[in-house]
């Protein structure tokens, strides 16, 4: 059996509690996950970052290389792809 993704191993260990992940260049915070499971190895969580309205889905790729990140903002249709979990720490909050 393949291994599980070691940043959505992570997450999910971590989760319900708060977490300070860095999304790409561009996204970094605090985020709570409403909802983190494993089917076998695929990941997928969905979430808020503190201080943002949006809603953001976490999965891992295909190959399961990477944790992909979506966002969704109120009164938007659609998801947006935002990027790529960089790195996820346990915040002490």
């Amino acid at each position: 059996m393949p291994e599980l993704n070691r940043v959505a191993k992570r997450m999910y260990n971590i989760h319900p509690n708060a977490m300070h992940l860095v999304v790409g260049e561009e996204i970094a915070g605090t985020f709570t996950l409403e909802s983190a499971e494993f089917f076998q190895t695929d990941f997928q969580a969905e979430g808020r970052r503190d201080g943002d309205e949006a809603v953001y889905r976490f999965a891992t790729t295909e190959d399961n290389d990477a944790v992909v990140v979506g966002r969704q903002r109120p009164g938007e249709e659609g998801w947006t792809m935002v990027g790529e979990v960089d790195s996820v720490e346990r915040t002490d909050a």
